[in-house]
């Protein structure tokens, strides 16, 4: 794999020219970077989806939304709180996560009955629970050429069918929902040049792991779109592309599209929806930022091992040198986890081999029917055996489920012991299949960050998930769980093509195109309005108190997973969890501090805020009349918000009373773009802010009404010691800056 950092031209889709380079000078030196980057798919999808562009700024309007039912009602209730009195473009509501009624008894199941009112009250589509995973259903019934598609859910990907897919918090679906626009800069283009032919045992997820390696960690990609094009697609199914490309999430792009050809229209024509297809490849000549190419014949097996997908090896290195590779783990274990990670890992080393203890294929990953399909030809005739070892089998959707039944691929993975499953996103996010303690899964699933499989290191419990490809874990699965690669073994390749039955969906989709106003919104006992959040005042005093110093911090560690399901709809019990898994104190403090912010508006002062306020006083020779300072907690974490686009994971902060978050950078725009939409200020900082210190910004309400907001003036209370500082809010759109004042997206919709 090559990294080209300084942007290359490509001609006629198959040759890649490096203007910088002397030898290529000659023939570039013709060429305008400015209308070849005009070339690109991605330029031409951005510009038709903003009609209203000026320069590089982007309003983006999407052709469609999707949700599942850990954000949807959350979403829908914040839309209704601003305003909103209709869905105005096509809406899918999934059941895929939350679908596991036994977490939370009847809770969830009164989700599923909001989100089936609501589509009927504001015009919307309801695919009920475990007939499609969120976005097989997006790929089979909403993906077109040329579309654009925004998903509460950060796997958005549907680029290799030609749709640019992006996953963002609930906020920035609420603005839609209130025929408000996406505003983002024009990003920058990375071009990915496939080339050659995946070699025999390599799959989808072993070309995506290979990728995230290769660019997560320097974020070569962050918040860049990816854009698929060379020779190499040819060589590759659709349902091979669309493995690829819903990974490309983990290597904290923005989004992706794909050069399409008659592979994605015979899809289309499958799915009976011809008139989606469109061809889309760049222009003779086209500028990218940046450039990667891959060799698909290089890549072998792969291994992600915990706790990030990006930890990726070769499965052969890992067995070359398992010692090594397992006590790397234990020690990244006990540097996050304490006594939790007493575990001794090294037990399952086996020869030259180890020995895992649980396979898992799913979701909108791994229960693709070309996945499913190969892992049944390999497990044919074989056993995974009767010992600690199991496997189990997700379908992406209830079509592709009947048709692995339909063509024997269900039989031969049932009669090797393997469990076939409903479609549920469970083992992504920690709610299916979790392992026992000590454990060691195997998983072609999206994510294998600590606590995705369910463990909750905090009570003691622990395990771990490296992710691989389907027929990996399948050659594992064979052998009883011990590890192997499947470019070890033979099998065969090909398999019955799949037949999609529509029937399904037919039967039990609810789909309404109008809205219906008489028709009653439906909330259970758990379903809750988000509480009255204050808004902005003229000066800004905040309490840190939380202080994560780990190089990158998960949504997750911000807001589990798994266990929190069935208070997602009740924003007070939610919070409750914020960062429980990272620092069990943070609620508490949090309260404290809100409650320190009750009094003071019953004008009864903090005695530590107090001495505070005078100090700065002296020192600045300014009295900052308390009435006018908003007051209340924040985190610092030095990378926050890689992973999940839930929303919850800021929103559960802001019910706290929390007011801000400082950090060295942020992870993704998405985990930024929830906390500018929940009213906090995502503060920038350049050295680490240690728990229990306060930091004033005085006039912070005229430094964002007027965009002064690169140098804001400071002032740092920490270890008894006060200094001035520099803080940033980064950039900001004019409307950004409007929610901020306003306290949050609510409040601000609602003055408009």
């Amino acid at each position: 794999m090559k990294l080209l950092s300084k942007g290359a031209y490509l001609i006629d889709n198959h040759r890649i020219l490096e203007s910088h380079l002397a030898e290529h000078q000659q023939e570039t030196a013709n060429f305008n970077v400015s209308d070849a980057k005009k070339g690109t798919i991605s330029y031409k999808i951005l510009s038709e989806h903003s009609p209203e562009a000026r320069g590089d700024h982007l309003n983006i309007v999407f052709d469609s939304l999707t949700s599942h039912d850990i954000t949807y009602v959350g979403i829908i209730q914040t839309a209704r709180a601003s305003g909103m009195t209709h869905f105005p473009v096509p809406y899918v509501m999934t059941n895929c996560h939350n679908s596991l009624c036994a977490v939370g008894g009847t809770i969830n199941e009164d989700d599923h009955v909001f989100a089936l009112s609501a589509a009927r009250k504001y015009g919307g589509i309801f695919v009920p629970a475990n007939i499609a995973v969120i976005h097989n259903y997006n790929r089979e019934m909403m993906a077109g050429g040329g579309r654009m598609i925004l998903g509460s859910d950060s796997h958005t990907r549907y680029g290799a069918l030609g749709t640019m897919g992006i996953g963002e918090g609930g906020g920035e679906l609420v603005k839609q929902l209130l025929s408000r626009t996406y505003d983002i800069e024009m990003p920058e283009i990375v071009g990915v040049y496939l080339k050659g032919a995946p070699r025999h045992g390599t799959g989808p997820q072993d070309v995506a792991l290979a990728l995230c390696k290769a660019v997560f960690k320097e974020g070569f990609v962050k918040n860049r779109v990816l854009e698929f094009v060379g020779d190499g697609i040819e060589n590759l199914s659709v349902d091979y592309r669309n493995g690829i490309d819903v990974m490309t999430t983990e290597t904290a792009c923005l989004t992706s599209i794909w050069a399409t050809d008659d592979k994605v229209r015979e899809y289309y024509y499958l799915h009976n929806r011809p008139d989606s297809y469109k061809r889309l490849q760049p222009d003779a000549v086209a500028y990218y930022d940046r450039m990667i190419e891959i060799d698909l014949s290089d890549i072998k097996p792969m291994i992600a091992l915990p706790f990030h997908p990006s930890n990726a090896m070769t499965i052969e290195q890992f067995k070359e040198n398992a010692a090594d590779v397992v006590k790397e783990i234990q020690e990244d274990a006990a540097r996050q986890f304490g006594k939790a990670a007493n575990i001794d890992l090294m037990r399952n080393i086996s020869g030259n081999s180890y020995h895992v203890d649980q396979g898992i294929i799913a979701g909108c990953s791994g229960g693709s029917y070309e996945n499913i399909a190969i892992a049944a030809n390999i497990l044919k005739g074989a056993s995974t055996g009767s010992n600690q070892f199991s496997l189990s089998v997700y379908p992406g959707s209830q079509a592709i489920y009947l048709d692995l039944l339909r063509s024997g691929a269900g039989e031969s993975l049932m009669s090797a012991g393997a469990v076939l499953r409903e479609a549920f996103c469970g083992p992504c996010f920690g709610a299916g299949d979790t392992p026992s303690h000590g454990a060691f899964s195997i998983r072609h699933t999206t994510r294998n960050f600590a606590n995705r499989e369910g463990s909750k290191p905090g009570e003691g419990q622990l395990s771990y998930v490296a992710l691989m490809d389907a027929r990996s874990i399948a050659a594992t699965a064979m052998h009883g769980g011990l590890l192997t690669g499947a470019d070890e073994i033979a099998y065969d390749s090909k398999y019955l093509p799949y037949h999609f039955d529509g029937s399904i969906y037919q039967k039990r989709v609810f789909i309404q195109r109008e809205p219906d106003e008489s028709q009653p919104l439906i909330l259970g006992p758990n379903i809750k309005d988000w509480p009255p959040l204050p808004r902005l005042k003229d000066h800004l005093l905040v309490k840190v108190v939380s202080s994560i110093t780990d190089l990158v911090t998960t949504t997750d560690e911000l807001i589990p997973s798994g266990e929190t399901s069935s208070y997602r709809s009740n924003p007070l019990k939610l919070a409750e969890f914020t960062l429980s898994r990272r620092d069990p104190g943070y609620v508490a403090r949090a309260k404290a501090v809100n409650q320190n912010r009750l009094d003071w508006g019953k004008g009864i002062q903090p005695d530590d805020v107090q001495a505070l306020l005078e100090c700065i006083e002296q020192i600045t020779g300014h009295y900052y009349p308390p009435q006018n300072i908003s007051y209340g907690s924040a985190i610092f974490a030095k990378k926050p918000g890689d992973g999940s686009a839930r929303e919850q994971a800021a929103s559960s902060q802001r019910v706290l009373g929390g007011v801000a978050n400082f950090a060295n950078e942020y992870a993704t725009k998405r985990y930024r773009s929830n906390l500018i939409n929940w009213g906090l200020m995502p503060f920038e900082s350049t050295g680490d802010i240690q728990e229990g210190s306060f930091v004033f910004i005085p006039f912070i309400q005229k430094a964002l009404r007027y965009n002064d907001i690169q140098k804001l003036k400071s002032y740092l209370f920490s270890e008894g010691k006060l200094s001035e500082t520099s803080l940033s809010l980064g950039k900001l759109t004019p409307e950004e800056r409007l929610i901020l004042l306003a306290g949050c997206l609510i409040n601000h919709y609602k003055d408009a």
